[in-house]
């Protein structure tokens, strides 16, 4: 039921206050009549004796405390969706703004999901291939995980990005596999970016974009990743859809919390950002995952930069609690132009082990990896030593894993931003940087999977 009300106390912000209002309920969708007629969306935040904290999306110009009207719908925020939605693009709203046509709504959705029952999950188990070595070989992406990317400001996260929507594949016959991208935050340029990238490489004709720019209101910004995750959750458990979603920038997210919550005077928690970020956030990655009976899956892959490159800092050390690894981009790769400039030591995928090994991905891929890890993390270490002895001082064998590390980086963490290596790709560069290692120090593959794979790079 539908009730009107013309009693605004208070314009705070992006946030009006209205007095008087009763069985308001949290998140009822709201409609806002400007003095001159022009009609707002907003939504309840908050409730509480008799008054109601609305956040409008979109600006506030305009608005008084005499004439303004709210009309409370009795509805939560929902999205219209479709299969038509794929190859289109839409703002932060979910309103297209490619200049196509209106999308015909097959259903209209809550933005904010149904949790999945934690019975009815099921165990993920599916390779996704990136086409990037770092993360295939090094750090496998599972179907239906939820693995984040640790970036800093002017780090290539967003090269990174589209070239993972522009490669991903599943393996497997009669899987359609798309890519839900959600930018938040973002400036026109960067957009551009994105945009001509899709176009260009044919990628869009199996994405879904929703850009949220910075000079768009803050508000705007908390809704973009559910808008974005309601469309994939249809797209996975509707029409039995691989789904994967790249989220960018989450720490623009984080910061349209933080603005929400000051404006709405709340107590802050760490570093100001609010004390329920924490369940915030993970309303949102806990949306990944499949589901026992359906065919479908949701992948996400957010993106975050951290604030002074602190991994520390509140949102990537919250975002690592909930979600199933990280991928960590390093300053110091980037800066001897090497892409894309994954640091493989801090890097991690906790359901690594669940989506490789014979006929998944290749029998001899869990060994290979630990062997890389351990290999290019002896050689590290022995670069702090040769500060400090010089490497004269260091022996044949120490040299060996010293070159190890240097071409590991040269050979395998780099790759262009339109290489597409096949996991079989990987592997194989795996074995060939791994022959120069003596085959005694080989301790963390089988001897049969050194003969079969790797004798054929080995000298003689």
């Amino acid at each position: 039921m539908i009730k009107e009300f013309k009693s605004v106390k208070e314009i705070f912000g992006p946030l009006i206050f209205v007095e008087r209002v009763e069985n308001a309920a949290y998140n009822e969708t709201v409609q806002i009549i400007l003095p001159n007629g022009e009609k707002k969306r907003g939504q309840v935040l908050e409730t509480s004796k008799g008054i109601a904290a609305v956040q409008i999306f979109g600006s506030s110009a305009g608005l008084d405390t005499k004439e303004t009207r709210i009309r409370f719908t009795g509805e939560t925020l929902s999205v219209p969706v479709s299969d038509e939605m794929l190859g289109r693009v839409f703002n932060g709203l979910g309103e297209p703004i490619d200049g196509g046509t209106p999308i015909t709504a097959q259903r209209k959705l809550d933005v904010n999901g149904s949790a999945i029952n934690p019975v009815a999950r099921a165990e993920l188990h599916n390779f996704i291939q990136t086409g990037v070595s770092t993360i295939d070989a090094l750090n496998t992406l599972v179907r239906g995980q939820k693995l984040p990317i640790f970036s800093a400001s002017g780090l290539p996260h967003n090269e990174l990005a589209v070239q993972i929507a522009r490669q991903a594949t599943v393996q497997g016959q009669n899987e359609q596999f798309v890519v839900v991208f959600a930018a938040m935050g973002i400036t026109h340029s960067e957009a551009s970016f994105f945009m001509q990238d899709f176009e260009k490489t044919g990628a869009l004709e199996r994405s879904v974009l929703f850009l949220n720019f910075a000079n768009d209101p803050s508000v705007e910004r908390l809704v973009t990743p559910r808008i974005a995750l309601t469309t994939a959750e249809y797209l996975a458990f509707e029409h039995d859809m691989q789904v994967l979603v790249i989220l960018t920038d989450m720490t623009n997210y984080a910061d349209a919390l933080r603005e929400v919550a000051a404006a709405r005077q709340e107590v802050p928690g760490r570093r100001g950002y609010p004390g329920y970020m924490y369940t915030d956030l993970a309303s949102i990655y806990e949306r990944a995952g499949q589901i026992k009976g359906k065919k479908g899956s949701v992948t996400q892959i957010p993106i975050l930069t951290m604030p002074d490159e602190d991994i520390t800092h509140p949102i990537p050390d919250l975002t690592g609690y909930i979600t199933e690894g990280q991928i960590v981009l390093d300053r110091d790769l980037h800066r001897k132009d090497t892409y894309p400039p994954v640091d493989v030591l801090p890097s991690l995928s906790r359901l690594m082990n669940q989506g490789i090994g014979a006929k998944k991905t290749r029998e001899d891929h869990a060994g290979v990896s630990q062997q890389l890890y351990a290999a290019y993390a002896e050689g590290r270490s022995l670069r702090n030593l040769v500060a400090v002895v010089g490497e004269e001082a260091l022996g044949e064998k120490d040299r060996k894993f010293l070159a190890f590390a240097e071409a590991f980086e040269k050979k395998f963490v780099q790759q262009g931003r339109n290489e597409n290596r096949s996991i079989e790709d990987s592997l194989e560069l795996g074995w060939q940087l791994l022959a120069d290692i003596p085959e005694t120090e080989l301790k963390r593959v089988k001897p049969e999977y050194i003969q079969k794979y790797g004798a054929k790079y080995r000298k003689q």
